[in-house]
């Protein structure tokens, strides 16, 4: 490009591009190519570095890193490209869309996965026997909030059975456990007599099995303080929260 640049003459140090005098008072305006450009020519952030793979197609080369690059690979070259460049706003944001790009095409992948586990896991399911597809029809996952909540219930009621232990037995709390469990069963399957039998299935099920396991259990692993009573109690706390979180 071609600036015309008119400036005061120095005849001091006469440059090109200023006005020369001819002939005692006489000036002309000189026009010379090659001289010092005007404010409008000088390019876009001045003497920033412009980022070399502005052009590059793939995100992957244009960050400068492998297609098995970690998340913390990824980020840290599109943090330190930043750095590089900044100040020039076309580099920015061919850094910044390749590095959206390939946070966008990671999302896709690991969905992509998931419903691929959710499918492969519900052809299992329908191609297994009769009897477990029963079994299944019995079961659901609630929310993760609702078993978190249940599962906090429960376990306070057997960290109070085993701080209560060398006072008295755990009947009390196993006795209230039984009513949340039934309360929760009643909220859900909304017919008071499904919840009683669940409710004592569970209690009943969890104190046969705790009666079998925990004296089979090293006594090593268990507290000194700790009666087959309360051992067997803690064991139907888990058997009832199963059985009104996950039981329908």
């Amino acid at each position: 490009m071609v600036s015309l640049c008119l400036s005061k003459p120095n005849f001091a140090t006469p440059f090109l591009g200023q006005k020369l005098s001819f002939h005692g008072n006489t000036t002309k305006d000189c026009v010379v190519l090659g001289g010092p450009r005007c404010a409008v020519d000088t390019p876009y952030g001045g003497n920033v570095p412009k980022f070399p793979r502005l052009r590059v197609w793939d995100p992957y080369k244009r960050l400068g890193i492998s297609r098995d690059a970690s998340e913390e690979e990824i980020w840290g070259s599109r943090n330190f490209l930043l750095q590089q460049y900044t100040g020039h706003e076309r580099s920015e944001e061919s850094i910044e869309a390749a590095f959206e790009k390939i946070l966008m095409a990671s999302f896709q992948h690991r969905k992509k996965t998931k419903i691929n586990l959710k499918t492969r896991l519900k052809k299992q399911v329908e191609e297994s026997p009769p009897w477990i597809k029963n079994l299944l029809s019995f079961v659901e996952l609630p929310p993760v909030d609702i078993t978190l909540r249940r599962l906090f219930l429960f376990a306070f009621m057997g960290g109070w059975s085993i701080i209560n232990s060398a006072e008295s037995g755990p009947a009390f709390q196993v006795a209230v456990s039984l009513a949340a469990c039934i309360y929760f069963l009643n909220e859900k399957t909304k017919s008071l007599g499904r919840a009683f039998i669940i409710g004592f299935g569970a209690l009943v099920t969890g104190w046969v099995c705790g009666s079998l396991l925990v004296p089979n259990i090293p006594s090593v692993l268990l507290h000194p303080t700790w009666t087959l009573e309360l051992a067997t109690s803690l064991v139907v706390y888990v058997f009832l929260f199963l059985g009104c979180t996950f039981l329908k």
